[in-house]
C-alpha cells in the first residue's frame, strides 16, 4: 500500500509532463490502483471528453527494482510494438487494439523519470477488452496458446541483436542451478534439514540443465524473440467475442528460446493444483490440457518453428517447471528474500509442487512426445 501511495503523491506530475489533458481532449476525472500485477505499479486514468465519452490510459511505475535499466526495457518495448504494430496494419488488424501502443511526453521521449527517480511510462487503454486469470476450459488454454503462438511467428523475423537482456540469463537453467548450488552453500541449516528430499530431487537431474542451451550453442535451435511470462492473464481477450487480442506486460521479451514460452504455459496452466498446493496428490500434469495448448501453440506459430524446437517441447515444458522448482527453493533456502509468501514454508510448498509436476512428466513423456508428434 505504501508503495501505491507513494506513486500516486507523483502521478499529478507525471500527467503534466505527458499533457494527457490536451491529447484526452478532456478532463481527468478518475484515477486508481488497476489490475493484480505485483512488480510494477499500476493506474488506470479516466478522462472525460466534451462529448461526455470516456478516454482512458494505463499509467505505470516501471519497479527499477527489479528492472535495474527502464530505459532499455522501454526501448525494447517500442522497438518490439512498432514491429507489431506495422505487421498487424499490414494483415489488415486493427493495431490500436492488437498490441500495445505506447504515450509519448510532450518532448517526446517514452518514459519519464519524476522528481523522485521513478520511471513511469503510459500505454492506451484498450477498450472493451477482459483479463483470465485461471485456466477454466480447454478453450481458453486453446486460445492462449493460439496467442502466444502467433506472437511468436509475428516476430520471427525481427533482429534478436535489438534487444537488450532485461533481467540477464532470465530462462537460463544453467546459471538457475548455480544459484540452486549457492543457496545451498550459504542457506539457513535448518531449512537445509527441512528440505533434504527436495534438495535431493533437484542435484539428481543436475544433467539435465544444459539439454537446451547446449543446443543453442550447438545451432540445433535458434534464438528467438520470446516472452518468457507466458501466464494466460498476459493476454487480453474481446469482451465481445472472448477471442484473444493482445499480449500484454512485455517487461521481460528478450532474446531466447520459443520452448521457454511453450514450457512456462505448460507449467502454469496445465497443473491439475495450485502453484503452492500442499497436498502433493492433487499435483499432475493435465494430458488435455498439455494437448490443448500444444494444438494452439503450433497453429499460432504457423510453420515458423523448426523440426527440433518442436521435438523438444515437453522438454521445454520439463525443464522451466524444473527451474522455476529450484528458484522456489533456493529462495526458500535464503530466508524467503525474493518471493512473497504468505505463510510459513509457503516457497518449500511451491517448490514441492513444481518437482511433484516434473516427476509426473516423466512418468508421461511418452505421452507428451506422441502428443507433440501428433500435431507436428
Amino acid at each position: 500500500m505504501a508503495s501505491l501511495q507513494l506513486a500516486s503523491a507523483n502521478i499529478d506530475e507525471v500527467i503534466a509532463v505527458y499533457n494527457l489533458e490536451n491529447i484526452a481532449n478532456g478532463i481527468l476525472t478518475k484515477q486508481c490502483p488497476y489490475g493484480s500485477g505485483h512488480i510494477n505499479d499500476t493506474f488506470l486514468l479516466c478522462f472525460e471528453t466534451p462529448a461526455n465519452d470516456q478516454k482512458q490510459y494505463i499509467l505505470q511505475r516501471i519497479n527499477h527494482t527489479i528492472f535495474h535499466n527502464p530505459p532499455q526495457l522501454m526501448e525494447n518495448i517500442v522497438n518490439i510494438t512498432r514491429f507489431l504494430r506495422n505487421k498487424i496494419t499490414a494483415q489488415g488488424g486493427e493495431p490500436d487494439r492488437e498490441t500495445l501502443n505506447v504515450i509519448k511526453t510532450k518532448h517526446g521521449t517514452n518514459w519519464y523519470q519524476d522528481s523522485d527517480n521513478n520511471y513511469w511510462r503510459i500505454y492506451q487503454f484498450i477498450e472493451n477488452s477482459l483479463c483470465l486469470e485461471q485456466v477454466k476450459s480447454e478453450k481458453d488454454f486453446y486460445d492462449s496458446a493460439v496467442a502466444f503462438g502467433n506472437f511468436q511467428k509475428m516476430l520471427a523475423d525481427f533482429p534478436t541483436e535489438l534487444l537488450h537482456e532485461t533481467i540477464p540469463n532470465f530462462h537460463h537453467t544453467p546459471s538457475r542451478f548455480q544459484a540452486f548450488q549457492k543457496a545451498l552453500n550459504e542457506g539457513i541449516p535448518t531449512r537445509i534439514a527441512l528440505a533434504q528430499n527436495e534438495i535431493a530431487f533437484a542435484l539428481e537431474r543436475e544433467c539435465e540443465t544444459t539439454i537446451l542451451t547446449n543446443l543453442l550453442k550447438e545451432g540445433q535451435l535458434p534464438l528467438r524473440v520470446t516472452h518468457n511470462d507466458t501466464k494466460l492473464n498476459n493476454i487480453l481477450f474481446d469482451a465481445d467475442t472472448k477471442k484473444a487480442l493482445c499480449i500484454i506486460d512485455l517487461d521481460t521479451v528478450m532474446p531466447g528460446l520459443s520452448l521457454y514460452d511453450f514450457g512456462d504455459s505448460i507449467r502454469f496452466g496445465a497443473n491439475t493444483a495450485a502453484e503452492d498446493e500442499t497436498d502433493l496428490s492433487k499435483v499432475s500434469l493435465d494430458l488435455s490440457l498439455f494437448e490443448a495448448f500444444t494444438k494452439g501453440y503450433l497453429e499460432g506459430c504457423g510453420g515458423s518453428l523448426t523440426d527440433k524446437e518442436i521435438a523438444m517441447l515437453p522438454m521445454g515444458a520439463k525443464l522451466m517447471t524444473y527451474e522455476c522448482g529450484i528458484r522456489f527453493l533456493s529462495d526458500f533456502l535464503l530466508g524467503d528474500t525474493y518471493f512473497k509468501i504468505h505463510r510459513e514454508n509457503q516457497n518449500l510448498d511451491r517448490a514441492k509442487t513444481q518437482f511433484r509436476l516434473v516427476a509426473d512428466m516423466e512418468a508421461k513423456w511418452d505421452t507428451m512426445a506422441e502428443i507433440v508428434r501428433k500435431y507436428q
